[in-house]
């Protein structure tokens, strides 16, 4: 059993996820192109670079102190069409509704929102490129921790 004397030696600082996907330089690009990230490199097999014309089995975008890695694969296993209700991808942010406005802008397939949860955050449901259900919450007034 882990003791609280324990569990306070680990501070968990950030979370990147992995997934795999088709075509790396694509996700990456509708990533930038769409949701906003910076597309911050990729790597061929031999070396990293930022050559969006070179192949790439992996790459790394980010937006904040956010970042998620794509993994090139045969094709993108998306876990949210094995449950009902599934999210992908969940990012905590601030300010749902500017982000609405500006994905909307961009072109992205929205799902649903922004709209209030009963569970006490109001939320984004955007699908990306590869069929990731992505959502981008915050709380809502008076459900902060």
């Amino acid at each position: 059993m882990t003791t609280k004397v324990e569990m306070a030696a680990a501070d968990f600082v950030a979370v990147a996820p992995h997934v795999a996907v088709a075509d790396v330089v694509r996700t990456a690009e509708y990533y930038r192109d769409v949701l906003g990230f910076d597309v911050a490199g990729y790597w061929d097999g031999e070396e990293v670079h930022r050559d969006s014309s070179r192949p790439a089995l992996f790459g790394i975008v980010e937006r904040g102190q956010v970042s998620i890695h794509l993994n090139q694969g045969e094709q993108a296993r998306v876990p949210s069409r094995e449950s009902t209700g599934g999210y992908d991808l969940y990012f905590d942010i601030r300010n749902v509704d500017a982000l609405a406005g500006e994905l909307v802008a961009r072109g992205a397939e929205i799902i649903d929102g922004p709209r209030d949860r009963s569970y006490g955050q109001r939320e984004l449901v955007v699908r990306d490129c590869n069929g990731f259900v992505l959502a981008f919450g915050e709380p809502l007034p008076g459900c902060e921790d």
